[in-house]
This record gives structure tokens, sequence and C-alpha cells, in this order.
């Protein structure tokens, strides 16, 4: 059977049919599901195998960017996740997923009501949206297996991006192995430089994972390049294939054969 994957949303979710095109392609039996259905018990998470957290700008980014939807999940939903995650199913959240799954606290270290990083605005003072590159670092991520030390190509589009944390913190996620995704450089090499860091990420951070591997946050969006045409050289640039699948397929396959 597909794995069946809770594409979550609420107001002002905005990426979520595009996620959930994302992992249908990659073999998911995906369904929406609006916060209050899980809320109300009209769907349990226990249910699903995978949750996706889209981006967007939950109520409004009111307060915080993912702020509001973070509460929701910590205060009404808290033992519905630590159930999933001690089952040892996936959770991805991007760009205002990801904003939520650090203010809940289950990234970096899977502490609900423990919030130990946050995403700030970008260095720049705007809203930043262009095709970045993508270092893929070594690490226990599901999401990523095969793709280490690669260059991916996706796309931003925040206005709150900046990965920030205390010293403490940012060294702990290093010695971990946390660190997922890197900005970087036309050589492939991270960097701090904007444009190619769009935000100002300490350490060039664009994605981390908890140390399980199975609950992944990232700024940019994978969801948008997994079709060739996507990608706005597709008509110049010869492709394997959209940089964009492998997170989604891994996913799945994970789940198909856990």
């Amino acid at each position: 059977m597909k794995p069946r994957v809770c594409i979550l949303r609420t107001d002002g979710t905005n990426c979520d049919r595009e996620t959930l095109h994302a992992f249908a392609k990659a073999g998911g039996n995906c369904n929406l599901v609006h916060v209050n259905q899980l809320r109300n018990g009209g769907e349990k998470l226990a249910d699903y195998q995978i949750m996706a957290i889209p981006g967007g700008f939950s109520y409004g980014d009111d307060i915080h960017s993912g702020k509001v939807l973070s509460v929701e999940l910590a205060s009404f939903l808290q033992d519905q996740l630590r159930q999933f995650i001690e089952d040892g199913k996936l959770i991805i959240g991007i760009c205002n997923g990801f904003q939520v799954l650090v203010r809940t606290g289950l990234l970096p270290r899977g502490e609900l009501g423990n919030i130990r990083a946050t995403l700030m605005q970008n260095d720049s003072g705007k809203f930043e949206c262009r095709w970045v590159n993508l270092r893929v670092e070594n690490s226990n991520c599901v999401f990523t297996r095969g793709l280490e030390g690669t260059i991916l190509q996706y796309q931003v589009a925040h206005g709150e991006g900046k990965f920030y944390t205390n010293e403490q913190t940012l060294q702990e996620i290093e010695g971990a192995g946390q660190v997922v995704f890197r900005y970087a450089d036309a050589r492939g090499n991270p960097t701090q430089d904007y444009p190619a860091n769009p935000n100002g990420s300490l350490h060039a951070i664009a994605g981390i994972c908890d140390q399980t591997g199975r609950v992944l946050g990232l700024m940019p969006h994978p969801e948008r390049f997994v079709e060739t045409h996507h990608h706005p050289n597709w008509r110049r640039i010869v492709f394997s294939e959209p940089h964009g699948m492998a997170l989604f397929r891994n996913a799945v396959d994970y789940a198909l054969n856990k």
C-alpha cells in the first residue's frame, strides 16, 4: 500500500497543493488535512506515516512567522505529535513549516515547548525570492539519503529565513551532524555572502534535522522543483531529475520499508 501523507494546512497556507503534488508523484497517498480536523478528531495523525507542514503565511504570520500554528500544535496536538515521532514516522516542514517546527521545539532537539532556535528577519530587511544553490551535508537525515555532497538548486521565498540560535545550541547542532543544507556559492562552498545566502543564516544553514534524522525543516522549497519545467533555465540545462524529487521519494521509500 502507498504510505499515507498528511499535508497539514490552515488559514494562510499556500503551498499545500504543490507539496501534495510532489509527494503524490513520489508515490504517496496524500490528503490535505486542515488543522481543525485534527483538533476535532475528524482526522487522526496516527493514520498517517508522513506529515508535511507546507509553506505560506499561516494565520498571516501574526505575532511571528509560524507562531500561531506552532502554539496550536504544541498545545492541542502534543500527544498526537509525540506518538507520531515515537512511532518512527516522518515530518517535513518547508519554509513556513520550518518556522513552525522550530517554534514548537521539535527542531532542533525534539522538545515540544522548548524553543532553542528561530528564523529571524532577513538581513536584507526585505522579502527574498530567488533560486539558490544548496550544499547537502553529511547527516543521518532520511530525506537526503544518497544526496550527501551534492549541490541542489531550490527556490527561496521568505522574509524571515535567517537561522539563528545561541552559540551553545549552534555547536550542538553542528557536533551532532544535524545540519542538512547550507547556502552555497557558485563553486558549491557554504557562504555568508548575499545574495547566495539570501538571509544571513548563521553558518549558512538552510535546513536542519532532529537527532533521529526523521524530522526535517528547511527554508528553500523542494516542491517547487519536481518537474523539469519548474526551473527557469529548463530549456538550457539538462537535469537527470528535478532536484526536489529525491527528498519526497526518499521519504516515501522509507515509509514503505519501515
